[in-house]
């Protein structure tokens, strides 16, 4: 037994190398386990397994992970020649796991393609490439690293509640976005070319709502430890519940 709620994180599963290894590997950027940790949170890292969606019940909380483009199929699109490489059995296993995870109210965070998983599983769509819409690269402006963007946040909204602020400079690397968003979800922050880079469920329509927060940016990779306290948080409310 542990006094620190178990916050299971989405992870990929590719060919790595590693020492005089090179085989396939499940991975996560060390930056998401590190930030759990900090919060106050024991991390554990899920594989993107077939059925992987029963260990739920043993978590106090999800986070999905950033990474890939989701396979536009999953949501009636055909593949623009910018967007993947796809891995299929990461999309089916993370959507799988929102699905549980929204159906039992445990507290999620969706960070970027996490953010896109989540549109896609509450039947959403995504916009595949960003610079056909603003027209450069700023969102992603950092071929292996981040760049840094403004986010405008919405008053009264979770988000800007748990990041206390209006505005916020954000780590950012991406080249997808939502267009339509999915069922119940509301935009909460956008940069001033218009991409929402933030979502939570309009506690208006969906009273008893868990706590769900997905934003576009990598919280993981910046300083402001505030998304990963309030899930944290979120979790040890959940974990104490009848």
């Amino acid at each position: 037994m542990t006094d620190h709620p178990v916050i299971g994180i989405s992870s990929y599963q590719q060919q790595a190398s590693w020492g005089n290894w090179d085989d396939q590997a499940v991975l996560l950027p060390r930056r998401y386990v590190d930030k759990v940790a900090q919060a106050g949170g024991l991390p554990v890292l899920l594989p993107p397994s077939e059925g992987g969606a029963a260990v739920l019940s043993r978590l106090d909380a999800l986070i999905l992970s950033g990474g890939s483009d989701v396979e536009p199929s999953r949501y009636g699109a055909a593949a623009h020649p910018a967007a993947g490489p796809f891995y299929p059995d990461r999309d089916s296993a993370e959507l799988d796991l929102c699905t549980h995870a929204l159906a039992s109210g445990l507290p999620v965070l969706g960070i970027c393609r996490g953010l896109q998983v989540l549109n896609v599983a509450l039947g959403g769509t995504l916009l595949q490439h960003l610079p056909d819409l603003v027209g450069d690269d700023s969102h992603s402006p950092e071929r292996t690293g981040y760049g840094a963007h403004k986010v405008s946040v919405a008053a009264g909204t979770q988000l800007a509640a748990i990041l206390g602020r209006s505005e916020a400079a954000v780590p950012t690397h991406h080249h997808q976005a939502i267009d339509q968003l999915g069922a119940g979800l509301v935009a909460t922050a956008w940069t001033d070319d218009g991409v929402i880079e933030a979502v939570e469920f309009n506690r208006a329509s969906a009273d008893g709502a868990p706590f769900m927060i997905a934003v576009q940016w990598h919280p993981e990779a910046g300083d402001d430890l505030s998304l990963f306290t309030a899930l944290v948080a979120a979790a040890a409310a959940f974990g104490t519940r009848p």
